[in-house]
């Protein structure tokens, strides 16, 4: 599949390049590398995303160039990178059809095969790690701009190396990309140690909702669309809130409510391994990994927790 992969990119002019909404660390970093990479080539290359570019990647290479309107114009190739399924790049990209083929690149377990070409390993680490496999496949240099995107999405989508997915290839990988020249503290300290004011004062509201449930093996905090007005935040700024919950002893999965629109709200679990919550969040709709994944919950918020709350003492 990654020949079939190079033989389109170096056969085509113009790529659109796109991801999940609430784009993560591995949806930048993959993204603005694969755009790095084909811009080195000399390819027409458009990075879309249907929600804003979080602050925290603002400083990667063509972080700059991240547009968030589809231009109206043809592409040769749209590059669907970390999604999972179509749906989830948004309803702008799933109602634009001005391409030939969709190239899907996933590390997602049960994701959809939506695209022309499909290469998903949901063994992948990141879906920078895949993306680096191709640039390595193809015989081009890793140029340092390019090498920076990976990095981060690898640190980013293991939790800096400390979930289960850090794999050998994922520290195989970033050994090289540090061989080449990346710091790896300048990236923690851009990505971990420049947090705006606000969004602590968001997150001081957040844990004050901490709830544990009376066995202890679950815990959760929430958000709300209040919350944001008193700070003057938005969902950019919770990246991370749910690993909070689950770093309480004892507790085996979090569940973070994240509330997007008058009763309804986005729920993402966290799980330490024991339960999979890919499957608790396609259950209401979502889907994801092993031990991270989420789902679209409607309701008030006590209907919500309590249906959640309900399918995850089951599942304890």
């Amino acid at each position: 599949m990654i020949t079939k992969i190079i033989h389109e990119i170096e056969s085509n002019t113009s790529f659109l390049i796109t991801t999940h909404e609430g784009p993560d660390g591995d949806a930048v970093g993959a993204t603005l590398a694969l755009a790095s990479f084909l811009s080195e080539l000399g390819k027409d290359v458009t990075v879309f995303y249907s929600d804003p570019l979080p602050d925290t990647f603002r400083f990667l290479p063509l972080a700059d160039k991240v547009v968030n309107v589809l231009p109206d114009r043809v592409f040769d190739i749209c590059f669907v990178l970390d999604a999972g399924d179509l749906k989830r790049a948004g309803e702008d990209i799933c109602a634009f059809r001005k391409f030939d083929k969709i190239i899907n690149i996933d590390h997602h377990p049960h994701g959809e095969q939506f695209g022309d070409l499909n290469y998903v390993d949901p063994s992948a680490s990141a879906t920078g790690a895949m993306i680096y496999r191709i640039i390595k496949k193809s015989g081009h240099p890793v140029d340092p701009a390019t090498a920076l995107c990976v990095y981060v999405a690898i640190v980013s989508d293991t939790g800096s190396f400390r979930y289960s997915n850090a794999d050998s290839e994922a520290f195989q990988i970033s050994a090289e990309l540090v061989a080449m020249g990346i710091n790896p503290w300048s990236v923690s300290e851009k990505l971990y140690e420049s947090q705006p004011l606000q969004r602590l004062e968001l997150l001081a509201l957040a844990l004050s909702t901490l709830s544990v449930s009376d066995n202890g093996e679950f815990a959760s905090i929430t958000v709300t669309l209040d919350m944001y007005q008193k700070t003057g935040t938005t969902a950019e700024f919770t990246d991370g809130f749910v690993n909070y919950p689950r770093s309480v002893e004892g507790v085996e999965v979090a569940a973070f409510f994240r509330e997007t629109k008058t009763d309804v709200f986005k729920v993402g679990f966290r799980s330490k391994g024991k339960i999979d919550v890919s499957s608790l969040a396609r259950a209401f709709g979502g889907g994801g990994h092993h031990n991270a994944a989420g789902c679209i919950v409607s309701g008030s918020l006590d209907e919500v927790k309590k249906t959640v709350f309900s399918y995850l003492e089951k599942a304890l």
